[in-house]
Order: structure tokens, then C-alpha cells, then sequence
């Protein structure tokens, strides 16, 4: 038996991804002939190493792009790592047709400690962590390799907005935005502000969609206020600056000029 005949029985299964724990159950062979097999079919374009000991196949279809659709091995690649994740920021916005502008980057977000990005050939995984993982708002969907983790529309809406400094600025962001909206869902927006932790990120949240004329959820966000005491917050956050006098229901100092590139 060899790792191609291991790799054609993953395919058959439609399994695009296999650990180094797994070839090694599959195929009794030493593991310097695993790794010279492993190799070659590197050199044939037919196997991408992620990281260490977790190797990509790729099917004659991807084999020119020379990547695989994060969606067929995101799910195998955390479940070794033991991390909870999800697909984040533009990846997540991208799987609900908010894709203004072509991803090079895949974006995942994780629960601290961080790991790092993993750079690959044409691979790049941008994985960022929180501290407050989320009891909802992350969906299951399916793909041809099983399921796979992504933040609903809600939840990706307001990552974009509280890590705007980190993934482009908020021109970039309210662009997205834009195009997110017909995606939201009032119960979304609901169980989100059930838990979630930031609220000058709430805050920016509302004004951004009274702004993009999203009327349907302003008033829930405006009883999420009610009653509790909030401060003003700049609309992007700068270092050193304290937002100054403000007009507008959600105390949001608009300090930045902002458009949609739609």
C-alpha cells in the first residue's frame, strides 16, 4: 500500500485533507519512505503540506489554483489542533455573497492563545483569537467534505467593525457592510446582543446602520441602550484620542470619513 492509494481512498470519501498520525496507520512503510512519498507528490503538485505533519490533496480540479476551498479541510485542520474556531471577517462575509472585492487572504478567528497565520504556496490562513467566545451566532453549514464552522451575519458584521483597524479600515468594512445587511435576520441581531461583550462596537454598530438605512434593526438596537449607561466612543478607534462632543443617539464621534465603494 502507498500514500497515492491512501490519497485516492481520502478522495473517494471526498476527504481533501489526512495527518501524518493517519498516513502512518494506513500505510506500514518506514518514515523516511512515507516522507519521499509525501514529497513526491509535492513535486507533482498533488499534495500541499499546511504545517507540520497535515498535508492538503489536491484533485485535478484545484490543482491549478494550487489551493483547495478552505471549507473542505478547515473542520479536520482545528479538530487536530483542538481549537475551537470559525470562519471570520471577509472569508464569513464572502459565503453570504458580501464579496465586493476578490479575498486573498483566508480569515478564521480562534479562542486565545493565538496561533500563528499559516503561509503555504498560495495558501494564507489570517487567524486572530478572542477571549469571549461565542455561546451564539456561529453556524454550521455543510460542504462536499462535511461541516464546517462560520460566524452568522450578525456576528461577522460586528467582528468587521470592532477589528476594522486590523483587516483594512472602515471604508473597506462599511462596503461589506453594505452588502451583509440583506443577509442579517432579526433574530440574529437579538442573539448577538444577548452576549456579546464590546459595546462601543454595538454602539458603532448602530450608528453604521441607521447610516446604511438598515431601519428594520435600529429600533433593537436602541432598546439595547435604554436604560444603560454608555459613553462616547470614537467611530474608529485612534491611539491617544478621546472622542469629543457628540450628536447622535448612539455617541458615536464620527472621526473618519467614510463611504461605500458600492
Amino acid at each position: 500500500r502507498s500514500v497515492a492509494e491512501c490519497v485516492n481512498q481520502c478522495l473517494s470519501y471526498e476527504q481533501y485533507a489526512f495527518s501524518w498520525v493517519e498516513v502512518k496507520e494506513n500505510v506500514p512503510k518506514t518514515d523516511i519512505a512515507l516522507r519521499h512519498e509525501i514529497a513526491r507528490l509535492s513535486r507533482k503538485k498533488e499534495l500541499i503540506t499546511l504545517r507540520q505533519g497535515f498535508y492538503l490533496i489536491l484533485p485535478p480540479r484545484y490543482r491549478s489554483y494550487g489551493k483547495l476551498p478552505l471549507e473542505l479541510y478547515v473542520e479536520k485542520l482545528f479538530n487536530i489542533l483542538k481549537r475551537p474556531y470559525y470562519i471570520a471577517f471577509y472569508s464569513a462575509a464572502a459565503f453570504f455573497g458580501a464579496s465586493h472585492q476578490q479575498v486573498q487572504k483566508s480569515y478564521l478567528m480562534t479562542i486565545i492563545p493565538n496561533l500563528r497565520d499559516i503561509k503555504k504556496d498560495n495558501i494564507y490562513l489570517s487567524i486572530s483569537a478572542t477571549s469571549n467566545w461565542p455561546g451564539k451566532n456561529i453556524l454550521q453549514k455543510k460542504s462536499d467534505a462535511g461541516i464546517f464552522h462560520i460566524s452568522s451575519p450578525a456576528l461577522t458584521a460586528i467582528d468587521l467593525i470592532h477589528y476594522q483597524s486590523k483587516i483594512g479600515g472602515l471604508n473597506r468594512v462599511v462596503t461589506i457592510l453594505e452588502e451583509l445587511i440583506e443577509s442579517i435576520t432579526l433574530k440574529d441581531l437579538e442573539d448577538l446582543l444577548s452576549w456579546y461583550p464590546h459595546v462601543s462596537s454595538i454602539q458603532r454598530l448602530g450608528f453604521l446602520l441607521q447610516e446604511l438605512q438598515a431601519h428594520q434593526f435600529v429600533e433593537s438596537l436602541k432598546d439595547y441602550f435604554r436604560g444603560n449607561a454608555y459613553y462616547p466612543v470614537l467611530l474608529t478607534p485612534e491611539k491617544d484620542k478621546k472622542p469629543g462632543k457628540v450628536n447622535n443617539v448612539w455617541k458615536v464621534d464620527v472621526n473618519v470619513a467614510f463611504e461605500s465603494d458600492l
